[in-house]
């Protein structure tokens, strides 16, 4: 999305809060908080995929919990999240407005969050955030709106120092070391990059990060990848020449899904973004009630970004080289992939295991056979795909790594598996009373 589109949310968000003054909904404020967040990631260098997943999880948190908080109904994440303890309480007996406290930490929340995003960010937050405090605040009592944003700023602040202690609030050099010893021998990854800045790998150390729902980063970790040999009778062989021959022979359609799902940071919301907005699309269809909404939005946010932790874990761990590398070397030397090969080692499949991850927790929300659209790049020129089921889509995020020329099918298959590992801690999460 191009920058005269950012403004056009910022135009549409304030429009929306002029025509909509005194009657903005709690599914409003997040629908308008939402699409704002997905169009800053775009412009916030720092957001790579990991980082991105990361953010969703502690945004979705902070509206999940500021809505528990005032629905008896719900559970809050206090005690079954990794190291989330008792968060501030509401004062008992006292009036709050829920509007007004989900628009502040959200607010709150997505300033702490992009406090490095571009100029443009800045001003479209600034502007929205002007807007929607006015709009939302209007006509609510005096004592109410003290006491509601008072407490929306304690909750919001509380999460956001449990997330400095997770491994992953600072990001430096945009992810990639200043320092980094590649290992040697065959089969382990070297940079496919010329840029000097990718001489390292993004982010080696987020496998280390603390987990969300999933108790640690190893939890979901997955078998060795296939033995790696450049003999062309071997198995290893086998996959690099598949990979070679597929990108050689790719349908229309099968570019099209190679770029419908590379998510590229910078160009894109990135992938973790891509499920957030299918989420929110869905959301925003049904007309889902708010305490529906932030709980598949705190599931399916949580799932991805342990996903990312689990699969830079095995990542590190295994440090497989990329097609490219072992196609360049052993089958053809002028070989080029489809999409540009990130730079970090290749199994398993980021892709694959946040999308699995992903599949998971919204099939067991919406159902194994829910049928939807995905209109995620409608705006970038792309038509909506339609899918029969989130696994379905699940599947073809996974696949369109090796159509892209970029991962070979273990890496794909497996990360699969990884995300379903993954997923069901985050659905195991209770946030409804009995």
């Amino acid at each position: 999305m191009r920058l005269k589109n950012v403004l056009g949310i910022a135009a549409l968000c304030l429009s929306f809060g002029s025509a909509q003054a005194n009657a903005i909904s709690q599914e409003q404020i997040i629908a308008t908080w939402y699409k704002l967040i997905l169009n800053l990631v775009r412009h916030t260098a720092t957001y790579s995929p990991p980082v991105a997943s990361r953010n969703f999880a502690y945004l979705a948190a902070t509206a999940y919990e500021a809505t528990a908080s005032g629905d008896d109904h719900l559970i809050s994440f206090a005690g079954q999240l990794q190291g989330l303890k008792n968060l501030p309480p509401r004062e008992k007996g006292k009036a709050y407005d829920e509007a007004l406290v989900l628009n502040t930490v959200l607010d709150q929340a997505t300033h702490n969050f992009f406090s490095n995003t571009g100029p443009t960010g800045q001003r479209v937050l600034g502007l929205t955030s002007k807007k929607m405090a006015s709009d939302v605040s209007n006509k609510v009592a005096a004592d109410v709106k003290k006491r509601s944003i008072a407490y929306a700023q304690k909750l919001s602040a509380a999460v956001f120092e449990w997330s400095k202690t997770d491994g992953g609030a600072v990001v430096e050099n945009m992810g990639f070391p200043m320092k980094y010893d590649l290992i040697k021998g065959p089969g382990h990854w070297v940079p496919t990059s010329q840029l000097r800045q990718q001489q390292a790998p993004l982010l080696p150390n987020w496998g280390k990060n603390r987990t969300f729902a999933m108790p640690a980063s190893a939890t979901c970790n997955l078998p060795s990848p296939p033995e790696y040999s450049e003999e062309k009778a071997s198995e290893f062989f086998k996959q690099a020449k598949e990979v070679y021959d597929t990108k050689n022979n790719l349908t229309p359609e099968q570019k099209t899904i190679a770029r419908f799902w590379s998510d590229d940071p910078m160009l894109s919301s990135t992938p973790p973004g891509h499920w957030i907005g299918i989420a929110t699309e869905i959301i925003d269809r049904d007309k889902l009630p708010v305490a529906k909404s932030v709980d598949v939005l705190a599931r399916l946010s949580f799932a991805v970004a342990d996903g990312f932790i689990g699969c830079w874990n095995t990542k590190m761990q295994y440090d497989l080289l990329r097609p490219i590398t072992y196609i360049k070397k052993n089958i053809d030397q002028k070989w080029e992939t489809l999409l540009i090969t990130p730079p970090f080692p290749e199994y398993p499949s980021g892709h694959s295991t946040q999308s699995g991850a992903a599949a998971v927790v919204l099939s067991k929300f919406f159902g194994d056979h829910f049928a939807f659209d995905d209109a995620t790049h409608e705006g970038d020129g792309f038509k909506p795909r339609h899918f029969a089921s989130f696994w379905d889509a699940a599947n073809e995020a996974g696949i369109s790594r090796m159509y892209g020329g970029i991962h070979f099918r273990p890496a794909i298959e497996r990360g699969l598996d990884q995300g379903r590992c993954v997923g069901a801690y985050a659905t195991q999460l209770k946030t409804v009373k009995q």
